[in-house]
């Protein structure tokens, strides 16, 4: 096997793992907590550069670069209008999630985004008919984020 493909499986299994880590936090306590978010963006930032160099490939890795600025850039503008919908932790995973959607293509980056959105108004939208909320009720949104970003990986 390739070795860059191998160390792309590696990375790809470590940030599902990550993924469902943050999955269940976010659940049961509504953080996404620093000490996992920030190391987590640190080294694909470290990993995305070291792609660019070893593969030759600066375009995957503006894209990127972009990709974490477009979302993260988004959820900060979403916690600026409403510090009540969007905590800091969304914005810190948003960044995250927009890295790794635009290594992978703008594609992935579209359906990533627009999937968390859709999967978390379906959500809400359910529990609201269910009377199991009422629209003051707080909804984790990371694990949507994390359930996009797969939905956004499988369709690149």
């Amino acid at each position: 096997m390739d070795p860059r493909a191998l160390a792309l499986i590696v990375v790809h299994l470590a940030l599902f793992a990550v993924g469902c880590a943050l999955l269940v936090i976010d659940i049961r306590t509504h953080r996404l907590p620093d000490r996992i978010v920030l190391p987590t963006l640190a080294t694909l930032l470290v990993l995305v550069i070291l792609d660019a160099l070893l593969s030759g490939d600066g375009v995957r890795s503006a894209r990127a670069g972009a990709g974490l600025l477009i979302l993260g850039g988004f959820y900060a503008l979403l916690r600026l209008i409403s510090r009540e919908g969007m905590g800091g932790g969304d914005v810190k995973l948003a960044a995250v999630v927009g890295l790794v959607l635009g290594w992978h293509g703008w594609q992935a980056l579209a359906v990533g985004a627009a999937s968390a959105f859709v999967l978390g108004a379906l959500h809400a939208t359910v529990l609201l008919s269910l009377r199991r909320a009422d629209p003051s009720t707080r909804i984790a949104f990371g694990p949507w984020m994390i359930i996009g970003a797969m939905l956004g990986i499988l369709v690149a």
